[in-house]
Parts: C-alpha cells; structure tokens; sequence
C-alpha cells in the first residue's frame, strides 16, 4: 500500500469554483430562512430587546443555544438579518465541502476526498438545507473538521474539543460525540488530572448550557426534550425504537441515492480488506451516528432523515473509496485494472447525469421561497390590513407562517396565532384572517400535516377581503 503525494493545487481550485458557485447562486436565488432558523432570529431579537425568547409557542421548534446567539446577532442587522443567515449557511455548506474532502483525503488519499466532496455538492437535499438556512449545514460543518483535525493529527485536543463543543450547542447529538472524544483524549495513565479536569468542563458546555437556557426561560431545564417528543407526537411523526432500522435505510437511500449507499458498502470492505488502519474517523463517524440514530428512537424524538446526516456524509467518504481506493495501491495490475473500472464507471455516470438530470423541482423550491416572501410582504403592508390588526390578532391556517409574520413585521406571540390551534379558539372572531391560495403554497403551508383541517382555509363569517397577493389573501373584520 502506499500513500499518494501531497495534493497539488487542482482540489483548491476546485473548492474556489464551489464557492463561487455558491455565491453566485445566493444572489440568483434569493431564499430565505426555514421555520427553525427563523425562530432562532425571533428569538435573537427577543432577547436583544431584554426579554424571554418565547420558547413555548404553538408548536415551536426545539432552541438551540449557538443559533439564539447567532440569531441575536444577525437580528441586528434588521430585516436584511435573514438573507445573512442564509449567507452564512451557504458559505458553511463550502467549508463542509472542504472539510469532507480533507477527512478523506488524509484518512484515504485526495482522490477519495475529490469523489467524497464532489458527491455532497450532487446530493442536492444538502444544498437545499443550505439554501433554507438549516443549523444542520454549520453543525456538520464543525463535525466533520473536527473529525478531520483528529484525523490528521491523534488527540489533537483543543481545536477538537471546541468544534464538538460548538456542535453539542446546536444538536444534542454531538455530545455523545464530544463524550467519546474525551474519553479517548484522557485515556493514557500519565494525562495530568488538571488536563482531564478542564477538557471534561469543555465537554460538558454543550448540555449544560442548553439545560441552563431552558431552565431559565421555561423552568424546566430539560423543556427542548419534552416539547420535541411531544411535538413528534402531536404530529404523528415516527419516533420510538422500532421505527429505526427500516427508517435508516430510506433515508441513506435517500439522502445519498441507492447507487451511492451500495458502492460506500463495497468501499468499506476494500477499505477493511486493503487499509484497515485507514478506517479511522470516517468508520467511527459511521458507527456512531447509526448508532445516535437509535437512541433517538429510544428517546422517542421524531425519526427524521436529518438525524442521519453525519453517517450519509460517511457513506459518501467510502462511495469514494469504492471508485478511487486505486490510489492506495502500489503500481501493479490492480491498479491499473481498477483505474480503467473507474474512468469507466466516471463517463457513464457524467453521461447519465447529463441524461436524466432534472432541476425542475429543485429550481421551483427555490423559486418559491423568493416569491412567497415578496407576496406575504405585499399583503401585509396593505393599509386596510394594518387598520386590522388594530382590531385583532393576525390569524394563519397553522403554525408554518407564524415566524414569517413574526419576522417582516415585528409582531408578539399573542398577535399572530394559528386558526388550527384549539387554545386560541376564542381570539379568531375579529382582526386579520391570512390564507394560502395556490396548490404549491397550499402544501407547503396551509395542510402540512395530517392534523391540519379544511376549515382552516375556509373563510369566518362576517370578514370581509381586503387585500390579495400571488399567494395569500387578507381578510378583516372589526367590531362594531
């Protein structure tokens, strides 16, 4: 076996022309913040404003303490904040590019890295997180570069600790992860107990925190665990052990495509076959992040595809292994052999890409979070609109505009409530009445889940239309 030469310059132009392309696609394809991220700026301001995030609102999201802080900061800069939280994704999304390819490259060799990255920017669903601005894209971003670090240099320590520690105060996965880490760090006999003591203290920032903010805001420091299981619940979301294996293989399959998931399987075995000190960081990332996936069945949280990111982003690593673990070996007829099978298998695959790629949806996703911003703004700053709200609460057909609303116009929780919550039953009789018109907004937005009724979308008696846009129609009623 051997290890190729350092890189040359060509995987750097590479990740330069990824970055260009993403920012050339930011101005193109104006999007803007998904549901989560948007609380996290409500929340943000909130704060800044010198009081309590409102955490427990009609079916919040979970908080996420980084995101409060990050949220706080991009409020400042007002209305334009949003735009710059997808900015800063989108540039997270290049860093995990880059991160995905030196965790591959030093585990395996640059090839494999150039394979792994250029199959994370083709797996569109990753893109699309990026684009709706997606804590999950700068967690992983932090996962993989501290995998990477580790990867490069054994017990790396700080830089690894904090980049978990950073994780673990975004997703509560990463402290299983920074648990483990610490344990591997401290474990020779002649670790000074001052190094163990304050590693262990940087572990711990991640649940502390977040159990610290919850307590502070709700009293119950364990609310983000509570209100996602029974928000999986209320839902109807799958959640509990026995809906994890078979949910583990749809969402591989779907976030990495079949193709991907059976070459990353042969890749493991010529990578256990050829280079097993190679496995490293890669094959452990794997190993544990199928395994928080259970737990999360355990935990009964709702069984999503985005709590199996970390080990798609791993099958992508031995994918590239699969197709250019060639340049592990030494020169000699299986190299060559498996040369010739990859330039192969790399025309057939540009080809049938070129063939059958189709961008229609991916574009009209797009498409849309341009232009049912630009709609509800328009609706919304309709004169006979604002004299209605004077009247009243701003009622939606659930939760899954609230934030928006909340967002452009600076709103309370008590001002804008959702005609689908039972609680809020009694407020909905006066003020301003949102609905969705058009299929696409429709499903997006009005019957989102099972539990969203038709009569949501029906219009109240005695409010009358006072304003319409491509997506939304406004209606009002005050008394007297």
């Amino acid at each position: 076996m051997q290890r190729d030469a350092q890189p040359s310059t060509w995987p750097r132009l590479l990740l330069a022309l990824v970055a260009v392309g993403t920012l050339v696609g930011f101005f193109i394809y104006p999007t803007y913040p998904n549901y989560d991220s948007l609380y996290s700026l409500i929340w943000g301001r909130e704060i800044l404003d010198g009081d309590l995030p409102s955490f427990e609102v009609y079916r919040g999201p979970t908080e996420h303490p980084l995101a409060l802080v990050f949220g706080a900061l991009m409020s400042i800069f007002g209305e334009g904040g949003d735009r710059l939280m997808v900015f800063a994704t989108l540039a997270s999304f290049v860093a995990l590019v880059a991160g995905l390819y030196r965790l591959a490259a030093v585990a395996f060799t640059p090839l494999v890295g150039v394979i792994a990255g250029a199959l994370l920017i083709s797996r569109f669903d990753f893109a699309f997180l990026a684009a709706r601005g997606y804590i999950d894209i700068p967690y992983l971003a932090f996962v993989v570069w501290a995998a990477a670090l580790e990867a490069g240099q054994r017990r790396r320590g700080t830089p690894v600790f904090v980049l978990l520690t950073l994780a673990g105060l975004m997703r509560p996965e990463a402290w299983l992860l920074v648990g483990l880490y610490w344990l591997w760090y401290v474990w020779p006999r002649t670790t000074p107990w001052r190094t163990r003591i304050l590693t262990a203290a940087l572990a711990a920032v991640g649940p502390v925190v977040w159990a610290t903010v919850d307590g502070i805001v709700t009293g119950d420091p364990l609310f983000s665990l509570h209100s996602t299981s029974t928000l999986a619940e209320e839902l109807g979301r799958s959640h509990g052990l026995s809906a994890v294996p078979q949910a583990t293989w749809a969402f591989l399959t779907s976030l990495d495509k079949a193709p991907v998931v059976y070459a990353s399987l042969i890749g493991l075995l010529l990578a256990v076959a050829l280079a097993p000190r190679r496995l490293g960081m890669p094959f452990l990332l794997l190993v544990i992040g199928l395994a928080t996936f259970g737990l999360v069945g355990v935990a009964g949280l709702s069984i999503i595809d985005r709590y199996l990111l970390v080990p798609s982003l791993m099958v992508m690593i031995f994918a590239g292994v699969a197709f250019g673990g060639w340049t592990m070996l030494a020169d000699g007829r299986a190299r060559t052999v498996w040369r010739a099978a990859f330039v192969v298998l790399l025309i057939g695959g540009v080809a049938y890409t070129i063939v059958n790629l189709n961008l229609v949806r991916f574009r009209n996703e797009l498409d849309f979070r341009e232009r049912y911003r630009a709609d509800l703004i328009n609706v919304l700053a309709d004169p006979a609109v604002k004299a209605g709200l004077r009247c009243g609460p701003l009622s939606t057909p659930n939760h899954k505009l609230i934030p928006d609303i909340r967002w452009v116009t600076g709103l309370s929780e008590d001002e804008v409530i959702a005609r689908s919550d039972d609680s809020k039953g009694d407020r909905i009789d006066t003020g301003v009445a949102l609905y969705v018109t058009g299929r696409y907004a429709l499903l997006r937005q009005a019957f989102v889940t099972n539990l969203d009724a038709t009569e949501t979308q029906l219009p109240m008696p005695g409010f009358q239309r006072v304003a319409t846009s491509g997506y939304y129609g406004a209606y009002v009623r005050c008394p007297g």
